[in-house]
């Protein structure tokens, strides 16, 4: 793996940025892999000014997102579709049609796994695969356990996930107890892999994902498996790494 050390959250952002505006200026209808959650925003807060400066474009580009919670209507503010209007999509020239996102409100969330697979192998594949990393190594919301041969599929999130995705919601009950995810095999087939990582809180997930044995107990190690991953991570996320 590229492990590059950030000063800060903001500067982690800006490398993000460029990263992903540098992949489209190499590639106009890149298909991208997109992340949500806290640590991204400042990357998609970047890739919007470029836009809004005329400096990039999104016009060709196909994004699929790594997740979506099961139980959340469309119209709730909190489901990661809204997420990525907000952060994202209303921002720039994506069109629609080409944005892609599981359906966590399917009657049949199975059949909805295998036609995120067939979209995905129908568009070539990911480009570039953006990622966060989970306190207990959860990538997408692969959780532990999670087999590496895993495709996109329905997960029952672990009580650290809930925990830590609370802050989003009202009360804690409020968090979704399911949600469908790329599996680990879809994420590894990525082309390339890029890694956020912010905040002193992630510094022993951070050390485990790099040094720790690969192991399904902790999804996130299954990245030393891929030949094309970078790391971006500040320096309070840095601070448990040697040198």
């Amino acid at each position: 793996m590229d492990i590059r050390i950030c000063k800060n959250y903001e500067d982690l952002s800006t490398k993000a940025g460029a990263r992903v505006a540098g992949q489209i200026a190499e590639k106009e209808n890149s298909v991208l892999g997109l992340a949500t959650g806290g640590t991204p925003e400042g990357m998609y807060r970047q890739l919007a000014e470029q836009y809004q400066k005329g400096a990039l474009s999104f016009r060709q580009v196909t994004t699929f997102n790594l997740d979506e919670y099961i139980g959340l209507p469309t119209s709730h503010s909190l489901n990661y579709h809204a997420y990525m209007k907000t952060h994202l999509f209303s921002k720039v020239d994506l069109l629609t049609e080409n944005t892609y996102l599981p359906d966590g409100g399917a009657m049949d969330l199975t059949a909805e796994c295998e036609r995120y697979e067939t979209l995905l192998r129908e568009a070539g594949g990911v480009d570039l695969q953006v990622l966060g990393l989970g306190h207990n190594g959860h990538i997408g919301f692969n959780e532990p356990g999670t087999p590496f041969s895993s495709t996109t599929h329905v997960v029952e999130l672990d009580e650290k996930t809930r925990e830590a995705n609370a802050r989003f919601f009202d009360k804690r009950s409020d968090v979704p107890k399911k949600a469908i995810t790329m599996g680990i095999e879809t994420i590894l087939a990525a082309r390339e892999i890029l890694v956020l990582v912010s905040g002193l809180d992630k510094a022993e997930a951070l050390s485990a994902m790099l040094y720790r044995e690969v192991t399904a107990a902790f999804p996130a190690t299954a990245l030393q498996k891929h030949p094309n991953v970078t790391v971006l991570a500040d320096e309070q996320a840095a601070k448990g790494l040697p040198g």
